[in-house]
């Protein structure tokens, strides 16, 4: 891993078409611009964690009965239609 400093304004270069700016620096959080070819992705790390997360649930059989089981018993609409006033359960 490469560990670097930069300033607000100074960018840096990844190979020949990815560029990386510190455009602002506040309170502990550092915005960045990037500069990349549109076939290039670029994910923030959470994002990609979900995506792999969401794939391997994906691959997992569940019977749909332990799906709607994880909803909770949810009461269907027609039963109560909620006037003005009415308070959410």
């Amino acid at each position: 891993m490469l560990i670097l400093q930069r300033k607000p304004g100074e960018s840096l270069v990844i190979g020949e078409n990815i560029s990386v700016s510190v455009v602002s620096i506040e309170g502990g959080r550092v915005r960045l611009a990037i500069s990349a070819p549109p076939e290039v992705s670029i994910l923030r790390s959470e994002l990609l964690d979900a995506k792999a997360a969401n794939r391997d649930s994906a691959v997992e059989e569940a019977a749909p009965s332990e799906l709607l089981g994880l909803l909770g018993e949810m009461p269907p609409s027609s039963k109560h239609n909620p006037k003005k006033g009415d308070l959410l359960p």
